[in-house]
């Protein structure tokens, strides 16, 4: 997988993940420990987009 799509990739994640979470908040019984995980891995994609970023950058 290229630099270029595996960032596309991520980004997409990253998006679904963001959906997920909007959704979850919506609804009266949100469980606050699975938001906490949603947010954590959105951060986790974040964070791998951005030194894939740096990376991209630097070559």
């Amino acid at each position: 997988m290229s630099l270029e799509s595996h960032l596309a990739e991520l980004q997409r994640k990253h998006g679904d993940l963001q959906r997920e979470i909007d959704d979850a908040m919506m609804h009266p019984s949100v469980d606050e420990l699975e938001i906490s995980q949603l947010k954590r891995r959105k951060l986790a994609i974040k964070d791998e987009m951005e030194k894939l970023k740096d990376r991209r950058t630097r070559h």
